[in-house]
């Protein structure tokens, strides 16, 4: 069994506890299980790159089940998670992953406070986000902190909604040219979303980031470059053909033309469309010096 298969153990284990102690909770573990397997899959390379046992901070661990299999790994992992607004369902849930994962407890630093206030200074190798990045308050300050906390020649690499495409992916509802305009229109349908524990708080969250507001604050920055990779949209449409769990967060009539695209095999073509273009971030910054 490959090493990141492995994660699959684990959300087993997690999930007998929750159908036995915590149903109430089924759902949205499911929802976050299927993120935490395809998060491994995305940043799979970038740990193939780094030493054993290096240092890694989660920014937005969430409900720290990818954060718990990285130390199941042998990594020693940091996980910042203050639970924003929108997500105070994660308290539980994180409680729950913490007792199954062994030793986690013991193991696992935690950072209870906002990526705005992460403040320490060259002490990883590597950090990740997997949608996290849409929820900040301030994306410069949260880059800048997550650079300061690197080592030098490390990175951090994020992946998130780009709002520069007209789509909100939490709600499935199309931007009109702003968020305050996007919201009186489809206030009402927002405030309804069934598939979001707390769908206000959400939407109140969303920062409308893309892939040019990163580009404008690596250029102000002195140490850090920037790399925007296309082929996050070609894996993400591969996925909404795949996983049942991301499918069902979509309407029926998107699912029908994602599945339409993947089985013409239209969707390898996305790779030759600008980053600035596509509705997902996928980046590294690298810290330079």
């Amino acid at each position: 069994m490959a090493l990141a298969d492995t994660i699959f153990d684990l959300i087993e284990a997690i999930r007998a506890e929750i159908k036995l102690h915590h149903p109430e909770l089924i759902s949205i573990f499911e929802t976050y299980a299927a993120e935490a397997v395809f998060g491994r899959q995305m940043i799979d390379a970038d740990l193939k790159q780094l030493q054993p046992a290096a240092s890694i901070i989660e920014v937005g661990a969430g409900s720290l089940i990818l954060s718990c299999q990285l130390l199941r790994e042998g990594y020693q992992i940091t996980a910042l998670e203050p639970i924003g607004e929108g997500f105070n369902h994660f308290r539980a849930l994180q409680d729950v992953v913490l007792k199954v994962a062994v030793n986690a407890d013991k193991l696992l630093v935690m950072i209870n406070s906002p990526a705005e206030q992460l403040n320490v200074e060259s002490r990883f190798d590597y950090a990740f986000s997997i949608n996290v990045m849409e929820h900040v308050s301030d994306e410069k300050q949260v880059i800048t902190n997550v650079l300061k906390a690197l080592k030098t020649g490390a990175k951090y690499r994020f992946i998130c909604p780009n709002y520069t495409f007209p789509y909100e992916p939490h709600f499935n509802i199309p931007t009109l040219f702003s968020k305050p305009l996007t919201e009186k229109v489809f206030k009402k349908r927002i405030l309804s979303h069934q598939s979001l524990a707390d769908p206000w708080g959400t939407w109140q969250s969303l920062n409308w980031i893309s892939v040019l507001k990163v580009k404008k604050i690596i250029e102000q920055s002195n140490n850090s470059s920037v790399m925007f990779s296309k082929n996050l949209l070609h894996k993400m449409l591969e996925r909404a053909v795949k996983d049942q769990q991301f499918s069902n967060r979509r309407s029926g009539w998107m699912n029908a033309i994602f599945k339409g695209v993947v089985s013409l095999r239209l969707h390898k073509l996305t790779v030759y469309i600008p980053a600035m273009a596509q509705p997902v971030i996928d980046c590294v910054v690298l810290k330079e010096h």
